[in-house]
């Protein structure tokens, strides 16, 4: 919230992202969009366990387990929210013949992966998911749905020696496919096909389209114009921080 005896009106984002992505966060904030976060920490290798047994001979494609997980992510961050927002979960995952490629951890797996990967072209599948909890007088629809971006990217031919050096950095290790397009791994990537935002795990007009469908419009997030006539106000190059959502944990419906 903003301080009233600042003479600026308190306000509170409506958009809720049940994510810690540093690069989902960076999108929707270069974008204008005002948003607060609520992470969820969540047994993902379970969750697809059980989909992929409860699929059987109908396995799940890629791009339908990465909104598996964006849908429990949304859900999990409304179930601990006090309630109000629109929560959008996300998720990615990086497929290479048809194979998924998730999150190394490990330094020894983050360099086999990329030594596998490089010269190659994958699929980056980024999973969005929208629970529209806002109250009914607000407007809320009381709708949860989502959809899938996916987008194809060539990666360099790397050396031996780039690999072990972008490795050492610990930045692949966390996150889909061991690649960021965003940080040092930036020079890695040759080319890329489709929408771009999808590759830092957000797509831009996915989003745009999926508040849409709940009668929102993606202007209506926009982060308020400060025109500076409010004493105290910030100056405009000097954004405020992404507010943390506390986890406040409601029970579940029956």
């Amino acid at each position: 919230m903003l301080d009233p005896s600042a003479g600026v009106e308190e306000h509170e984002p409506l958009l809720l992202l049940a994510s810690a992505s540093a690069g989902r966060r960076a999108t929707l904030a270069a974008a204008g969009i005002e948003h607060q976060t609520l992470p969820v920490d969540l047994d993902e290798d379970g969750i697809l366990a059980a989909a992929r047994a409860a699929a059987g001979d109908a396995p799940l494609a890629p791009a339908e387990e990465v909104l598996l997980l964006a849908r429990e992510k949304a859900l999990a961050a409304t179930a601990r929210s006090e309630g109000g927002y629109v929560v959008l979960g996300g998720d990615s995952m990086l497929e290479i013949d048809g194979e998924v490629v998730g999150k190394p951890h490990e330094p020894a797996r983050a360099a086999e992966r990329w030594r596998a990967m490089r010269a190659r072209t994958g699929v980056l599948h980024s999973g969005h998911w929208i629970v529209d909890d806002r109250d009914p007088e607000d407007g809320g629809t009381g709708a949860t749905f989502g959809a899938t971006a996916s987008c194809a990217l060539t990666f360099a031919d790397l050396s031996d020696e780039e690999i072990d050096a972008y490795v050492a950095t610990g930045e692949p290790l966390g996150v889909a496919g061991g690649f960021t397009i965003d940080g040092r791994g930036g020079p890695f990537v040759e080319s890329v096909e489709g929408d771009p935002h999808a590759v830092v795990g957000l797509s831009l007009p996915l989003l745009r389209r999926l508040l849409a469908d709940i009668g929102l419009g993606i202007h209506e997030l926009w982060t308020p114009v400060d025109d500076g006539s409010a004493e105290g106000s910030a100056p405009e190059d000097d954004p405020a921080p992404v507010p943390d959502v506390p986890d406040r944990s409601r029970p579940a419906a029956p």
